[in-house]
């Protein structure tokens, strides 16, 4: 098994920025790769990003140029660095463990992010 733990969401004026992590633990072996997803009141789960053990990216068009997401492998982290906030950015946002190019194994509890116009 696999756990997923997110942090760093919180509230933030739009045109600021969050970074959200993600840690790790488990049978990590299993885990090519590593991404976000979204969901916002009302709204689907939405992928945001995905980045794989040798670090090629994937990005929606929404965020792209906007957010950015990393990894470090010897930590087990995987980062999302969201600037530019917009108020439709607003969602609870969970890190996710699978394979490329949308990871869906593996899921953590969500962290809220809220943009405020």
């Amino acid at each position: 098994q696999v756990q997923l733990v997110e942090s760093g969401g919180g509230l933030v004026q739009a045109g600021g920025s969050l970074r959200l992590s993600c840690a790790a633990s488990g049978s990590i072996f299993s885990i090519d790769a590593m991404g976000w997803y979204r969901q916002a009141p009302g709204k689907q789960r939405e992928w945001v990003a995905t980045i794989t053990r040798g670090g090629l990216t994937n990005y929606a068009g929404s965020v792209k140029g906007r957010f950015t997401i990393s990894r470090d492998n010897a930590k087990n982290t995987v980062s999302l660095q969201m600037n530019s906030l917009k108020s439709e950015d607003t969602a609870v946002y969970y890190c996710s463990g699978g394979t490329y190019p949308r990871p869906r194994d593996y899921w953590g509890q969500g962290t809220q992010v809220t943009v405020s116009s």
